[in-house]
């Protein structure tokens, strides 16, 4: 696969009063092709992944910290102004918003500088006031860095989360940050359009070979 994967596509971050927190990766496009994934934190700090394939599983479960790792199907389906999950024992039903401030300021910038590692590197000192601790830019496992390139931002409004078949309570800030990897999604519950890079660590990715999605 070479040593830069390239994932375009949304992360959707939600709470819940009971205090499981669930981040939901939706990839148009990546080196495995379309697919969904879930990680979810339960109020005891448990980490859970829950990917579609062995090979996702694998690539995942390598660049971020998990106590478990299950194989399962699992859909994610973004409509017009919702958001489904199916990924037993997880279900979603939410509602997206309005787009937040801080997605009308990222919806000036180019998308190609948005995206850009080198500038996802300069700015995440800043990105992580802007955004209450998401950071744009850190170290991730396997000897890998990430960057994390966010284009536009909308909140989600509402959601009916059950984890095996039980409410799992009313739509709550993502309190205390998930700790899968270096970085947490912001404390409101949202939804981000998003492109990813991994790469080897030692540079921000521009000389490496890429699997590149469109713009």
């Amino acid at each position: 696969m070479g040593s830069r994967w390239v994932f375009d596509g949304h992360i959707a971050g939600i709470g819940t009063a009971s205090g499981l927190r669930a981040v939901v990766g939706i990839w148009q496009e990546s080196p495995f092709g379309p697919f969904a994934d879930v990680m979810v934190q339960q109020a005891s700090g448990h980490r859970l992944l829950l990917a579609p394939t062995e090979d996702v599983a694998g690539f995942i479960s390598t660049t971020y910290a998990f106590d478990d790792v299950t194989v399962t199907d699992l859909s994610a389906r973004l409509g017009h102004g919702t958001l489904e999950v199916d990924a037993d024992p997880l279900a979603i039903s939410a509602r997206l918003g309005g787009r937040a401030l801080l997605g009308r300021m990222l919806r000036t910038l180019p998308r190609s500088l948005a995206v850009h590692p080198g500038w996802l590197h300069a700015i995440s000192p800043v990105a992580g006031i802007l955004s209450n601790g998401a950071r744009t830019s850190g170290t991730a496992g396997s000897g890998r860095r990430e960057y994390y390139g966010v284009s536009d931002l909308h909140h989600i409004t509402s959601a009916v989360v059950s984890w095996d078949n039980i409410d799992a309570g009313a739509l709550a800030p993502i309190r205390p940050a998930v700790t899968f990897g270096f970085s947490s999604v912001p404390p409101r519950p949202s939804l981000a359009r998003v492109r990813i890079t991994v790469v080897e660590s030692g540079g921000t990715g521009d000389k490496y070979p890429s699997r590149q999605p469109g713009k």
